[in-house]
């Protein structure tokens, strides 16, 4: 029986090669599609697979996770333009039952040379996968949503890593992007984290918010080590208004 994590891979894999079959991972009688822009359904995944074939699509994994009935992935897609993205699948019996992601194009090497995708892919610490699940969780509810970011040093390590495209390392920076203001706003606003995914030393927080004023998803992967974050990676799209919908399950 393949696991969560090669179900995900063999799916995603019939963007490039426009398999059809590729969609057969999906479960079409309950699949639930969170993509505001893609149809519902595998048919409407394997319509999808067959124009993007015809683009020469590339898509790479750059790191992919299992928790419980999940699987995630952080990848590269090359298809027009290339971009970085999550995917997270809800499965059923092997098959796959629901679909969330987040796609950035990609940019950077950011002021610290780091990009959006690079950095260590190694999982380890898998006896820790609760604990720095709780960690990234308290971080998010306190720092992210409650905006304390006054508390950040309980949570982030003072040589944070950092990969978002416009970006630095360090907590300092960190904190700087959160409380940034424009016209007396924050620039960056995270209102609900709706889901947090952990697999070791690996924490995916899926939150929901605002940036620059425009209703945003944000997408944060979190390296744990000694009960601290030290390495950042993260998406962030906007979300379409709903009269632009193609289904009604909404982005989360």
């Amino acid at each position: 029986m393949n696991s969560k994590r090669e179900l995900l891979q063999k799916l995603l894999k019939g963007i490039e090669t426009g398999d059809a079959e590729a969609a057969a991972v999906v479960n079409e009688e309950k699949y639930i599609q969170h993509n505001p822009q893609t149809h519902e359904g595998s048919e409407g995944l394997a319509t999808l697979f067959a124009r993007l074939s015809k683009t020469n699509p590339k898509v790479k994994f750059v790191r992919v996770f299992e928790d419980g009935e999940f699987a995630f992935a952080h990848n590269e897609y090359d298809f027009a333009e290339v971009k970085a993205a999550f995917e997270v699948f809800r499965f059923e019996d092997s098959k796959a039952v629901e679909h969330w992601d987040n796609i950035q194009p990609l940019r950077g090497p950011n002021a610290s040379g780091r990009g959006m995708l690079d950095g260590p892919t190694e999982i380890t610490d898998i006896d820790r996968t609760e604990q720095n699940r709780e960690l990234v969780d308290n971080f998010s509810q306190t720092v992210l949503i409650d905006r304390k970011t006054e508390r950040m040093k309980a949570f982030v390590d003072a040589n944070l890593i950092q990969h978002d495209p416009d970006g630095v390392d360090g907590i300092d920076a960190y904190r700087m992007v959160l409380e940034a203001r424009s016209d007396a706003e924050l620039i960056v606003q995270y209102h609900r984290v709706h889901r947090v995914l952990a697999e070791g030393n690996f924490v995916l927080c899926m939150s929901e918010g605002a940036s620059h004023g425009k209703h945003t998803s944000f997408y944060d992967l979190f390296r744990v080590a000694d009960g601290v974050i030290v390495e950042q990676w993260g998406t962030m799209e906007t979300i379409a208004p709903r009269s632009e919908w193609k289904n009604d399950n909404g982005k989360f």
